[in-house]
């Protein structure tokens, strides 16, 4: 054998070798407990959606799926966690919609972003719920036009509080008041449950969080929901009128909810982890956990997922443009 055929012959067993490897690494994969995590504190919707989801995950890939909440800065320390940890698929991130917006966010306050979105692949959509105007059950607040009435004539007075600065609770109430011409309050908590609570204990007036979290203590009468920021009323709520009903039609956001991993994950434990994904949002208990939460399931795969972000992120972005610099 002369030394061409040899090495011809070396080079492509080698190839055989990284392929074999690869089929292998993703056959075996997850070798350990996965960790999803989230960068907003727990009981709001993206925790919701990362216990609902690990329940079945853990199932369908035969390993202890964990999350782990890494709150602070919006969302972006948990999003920032999970980039520097090992791109092996054995951690990714449930992310909220803000988290296509933090980044520009911090460009604006002249920082650093802690992460890119370019950083991430996306794995699949679990929740596509939009946000709620929603008060306490005893506010004076019957309707939009009661409280845009009022804010007119308090400019700047009526506190809402929001999952944080740029978060997706932020981005729906800026939102609003922009098409409203009012000014409002702005009081940032450290995710949504911390905000509820906020509404719950009569701290502020309103806030916009997605169906799930909201539903239980509708029932209790503890809070009351104004108007939907979807494009048709949400069926957990159907008493609440669209934004567009009452006058306001460019007033839509989603509050989505997705899972992602690192860039740098391999495509084999990627599709891997896809197909996981689709087992779990076809499984009826993950269907019906979601559904009785008020939120139910939204399930768009990767490359459907991917196409939904690039849309929604060049929306979004305008409105945080328009919000600017937070002093």
């Amino acid at each position: 054998m002369d030394r061409r055929t040899f090495l011809h012959l070396a080079a492509g067993l080698s190839l055989v070798s990284i392929s074999g490897a690869r089929v292998a690494a993703a056959a075996t994969w997850p070798t350990h407990t996965v960790t999803i995590v989230v960068g907003v504190s727990p009981g709001g919707q993206a925790d919701i959606a990362a216990r609902s989801v690990a329940l079945n995950l853990a199932k369908a890939l035969g390993q202890s799926v964990i999350v782990d909440n890494r709150t602070g800065a919006g969302g972006a320390i948990g999003a920032a966690s999970v980039i520097r940890g090992e791109p092996d698929g054995h951690t990714m991130l449930m992310a909220l919609s803000a988290a296509i917006v933090l980044p520009e966010a911090e460009r604006l306050a002249g920082r650093k972003p802690l992460y890119e979105m370019s950083q991430f692949k996306p794995v699949a959509r679990v929740l596509g719920d939009p946000n709620l105007l929603t008060v306490p059950g005893n506010s004076p607040y019957k309707t939009v036009k009661d409280l845009v009435d009022d804010a007119k004539k308090r400019p700047g007075e009526i506190p809402y509080a929001s999952s944080g600065n740029f978060g997706g609770t932020h981005l729906a109430m800026e939102m609003f008041c922009q098409a409203a011409g009012i000014k409002l309050l702005h009081v940032p908590y450290r995710g949504g449950a911390p905000a509820l609570a906020g509404l719950i204990g009569n701290q502020v007036a309103m806030t916009a969080l997605g169906a799930g979290p909201l539903k239980g203590f509708s029932d209790e009468g503890k809070l009351r929901v104004l108007a939907t920021f979807g494009s048709e009323r949400h069926p957990t709520f159907p008493d609440a009128p669209t934004f567009a009903e009452v006058g306001y039609p460019d007033v839509v956001f989603f509050a989505w909810t997705g899972l992602f991993v690192p860039k740098a994950v391999p495509d084999d434990v990627l599709l891997r982890l896809r197909q996981a994904m689709r087992e779990v949002m076809a499984d009826p208990q993950t269907i019906d956990i979601l559904t009785k939460a008020g939120s139910p399931p939204a399930y768009l795969d990767a490359p459907e997922f991917a196409a939904y972000i690039e849309t929604d992120s060049a929306r979004l972005l305008k409105t945080v443009q328009k919000i600017g610099k937070l002093e």
